[in-house]
């Protein structure tokens, strides 16, 4: 950490290279302010941007705290290995062609790989990387436009996209930008280390990380936890959508697992809520800086338009918001407030009987301020042609803060129509000002407090070649060996099927073996009594029958599948099963391991929960023994991480005397 501190703090900066982007670079940092030393290195130029050039790194009065390396890529790795020597405390690597190009370059990663070595212990940033932007100290090591201004405090923003990044920095929306770093490809310096160390800054207010792929799990890990000690919020912008899942098609869980649900689940296992869309992360970071971690999830909502009023509740309705319903306080002040001509409710509309006069709106606005309220917003939209007839609304605003000291917006419906000088006024006096009615709703939901529960770490995934797939029956005996229940069975030839089945009890379940999908090849029979086995097995076909007791009084069936993802771990979903299971796409997903609690609560969010409930009149299903069967395959997942690559039991049956695995399925490597 004291060596970022270093590099993000500079005294000294050499700019290596003499193109356009090294003179920008020069131009931005002076642009800011940056009051410390710039070095120039250029070996045939007198003059960049201004500054005397010196023609070596060596000929430096000192090794620099920080150098922005603007030559190309095989230069760029002879430039670090010589400032890393010389004890330079870091270094920005602006060149592309390293791993971001490898599917056009088979150079790419083996150049990385020696830029990496070149490094050693000093950080670097990159490669392909813009750099970064320090509003709190005056520092731009960045090669091109920005729109950032000197702050006191604000939030920090780490990017895996320059352009995204260059972006942001032009927001105009009164978000007070402290820190905006690209991580380029990360090859040595990860995301998750900077942003520990911006913790270290009592400045920063909150972190929004936008990020393209975790990497090293371990570090986001040691970051949210030291994030939760500091009371700092981090929000994430995550893209990309893996394919890794798709390419395993026999199960179901492999279809519902694929693509996001790693990535969703890890950020939930970390407590950082996720942003869809750049403007509701920027609007979000706001909430954090102004008002910190909300309280709850509630709202209060207030306009001078049913319409809005409408508009708002539909918005809100499938995010985890709510609006509590007025107390009776609440009704008897806003009735004083207002008069007898509005309709008392919330979200509320107060019509505009006491517009323009600030101390009425004052009164009334307050009155949806209350301890189960978490954010109350006004809707104010301020038109660009006049907006002084408003000033009774921005007044009142800042007035509810001064006089509660709750978290209350103003919320603009269109971002367009929230005035960056009002905005400001906003921020400074402690009202959020919401630059649109999404992004509002967006950044409320995200604000809220997140679990806080302190998870073991992820299982990380093994890169075993998984070319075995067991048997239904060879499945269940590996998983009943860590406590899932399983039918009593045998396995028989189709001409001693009938023979086979002398010490169980019918009716039975008989099955081809050796078949990915039997229900497509009608090699499922159910409730076969033993006099119809032998012509069923022969039906069948298959050279091997499975035969099982079938399993009675389920109230609810259920999908419980691991999938190993390269990104994220073992992802443990749950869900509706049976064969509508890929239509139905009732499911959660979890990283294992996933503790007692959180698969119980998982369970809960299942539209399909009310049937383990007991729904109308139906017996409860017995939901220990549920959890004691997802235990079962996260208890066989960890003890063979080496080689497992997927597991699968759909239907779990589930009735009110237990839980019982009707179908299994594992993939893995050999031992």
């Amino acid at each position: 950490m004291k060596a970022l501190k270093r590099v993000l703090t500079p005294a000294s900066l050499a700019v290596i290279g003499g193109g356009a982007w090294c003179a920008e670079v020069i131009r931005q940092a002076r642009k800011l302010g940056y009051s410390g030393q710039i070095w120039p290195v250029h070996p045939k130029a007198d003059q960049v941007a201004g500054e005397a050039v010196y023609k070596s790194i060596e000929d430096l009065p000192q090794a620099p705290d920080v150098a922005f390396i603007g030559i190309n890529r095989h230069a760029t790795i002879e430039t670090v290995k010589v400032l890393s020597t010389l004890g330079a405390g870091g270094a920005v690597c602006f060149a592309s062609g390293f791993t971001e190009a490898r599917a056009e370059d088979d150079q790419g990663a083996d150049l990385q790989a020696q830029l990496v070595a070149a490094a050693g212990d000093m950080p670097i940033f990159g490669p392909n990387c813009y750099g970064f932007v320090n509003a709190l100290d005056n520092v731009a090591i960045w090669p091109d436009q920005h729109g950032m201004r000197p702050v006191e405090r604000g939030v920090a923003i780490l990017t895996q996209s320059s352009n995204i990044a260059i972006n942001m920095t032009m927001q105009r929306r009164a978000l007070p930008l402290a820190f905006m770093l690209t991580c380029g490809n990360q090859a040595q310096t990860h995301q998750a280390d900077i942003a520990a160390a911006l913790l270290d800054d009592d400045r920063i207010t909150a972190i929004g990380v936008h990020i393209e792929g975790f990497g090293d799990l371990r570090k986001w890990e040691a970051l949210a936890a030291k994030a939760r000690d500091r009371g700092i919020r981090i929000i994430a912008l995550k893209m990309g959508r893996s394919s890794h899942a798709q390419a395993a098609t026999i199960s179901h869980t492999a279809s519902l697992a694929g693509g996001d649900a790693g990535a969703q689940a890890f950020l939930d296992r970390l407590g950082i809520a996720r942003l869809n869309d750049i403007p509701s992360f920027l609007e979000t970071l706001k909430l954090l800086h102004i008002t910190g971690e909300l309280d709850g999830n509630g709202l209060g909502m207030i306009s001078c338009s049913g319409g809005e009023a409408s508009l708002a509740a539909d918005m809100a309705e499938d995010r985890d918001l709510r609006f509590p319903a007025l107390t009776d306080t609440q009704r008897t002040n806003l009735r004083d407030a207002l008069g007898p001509m509005v309709a008392l409710a919330n979200p509320l509309d107060y019509h505009t009987y006491i517009w323009r006069d600030t101390d009425a709106m004052t009164r009334a606005w307050k009155c949806l301020v209350g301890p189960d309220i978490a954010m109350t917003m006004a809707v104010v939209d301020y038109p660009h042609t006049d907006a002084t007839d408003w000033e009774c609304a921005t007044q009142a605003a800042l007035n509810c803060v001064a006089e509660t000291g709750r978290p209350f917006a103003v919320t603009a419906t269109l971002p367009e129509l929230m005035p960056e000088d009002v905005a400001r006024r906003l921020r400074d006096g402690g009202v959020v000002p919401f630059a649109g009615l999404h992004e509002a709703l967006a950044a409320s939901e995200a604000a809220a407090p997140r679990s806080h529960e302190v998870a073991d770490p992820v299982l990380l995934p093994s890169d075993a070649n998984a070319d075995q797939i067991l048997t239904e029956a060879e499945a269940k005996d590996a998983l009943a060996e860590f406590g899932m229940p399983v039918p009593k069975r045998v396995v028989a030839c189709p001409q001693d099927a009938g023979q086979a089945v002398h010490g169980l009890n019918g009716p039975f379940a008989v099955k081809g073996v050796g078949l990915a999908h039997k229900s497509e090849h009608g090699a499922v029979r159910l409730g076969i009594e033993a006099e119809e086995i032998d012509a069923t097995a022969l039906d069948i076909g298959t050279p091997e029958i499975l035969i099982e007791e079938m399993a009675t009084g389920g109230v609810a069936e259920l999908l419980v599948g691991v999938t190993r993802d390269p990104a994220h771990g073992y992802v443990l979903t749950l869900g509706a099963g049976g064969i509508l299971t890929e239509i139905l796409r009732d499911t959660v997903s979890l990283l294992i391991p996933a503790s007692r609690e959180a698969v119980s609560t998982a369970l809960g969010q299942l539209a399909c929960a009310p049937l383990l409930a007991g729904y109308r009149g139906k017996s409860a299903a017995n939901f220990e023994a549920t959890l004691d069967a997802v235990e079962a395959v996260q208890s066989y997942v960890i003890a063979n991480a080496a080689t497992v690559d997927e597991v699968e039991v759909n239907p779990l049956i589930c009735s009110a005397d237990g839980a019982v695995a009707v179908d299994a399925l594992i993939r893995k490597a050999n031992s």
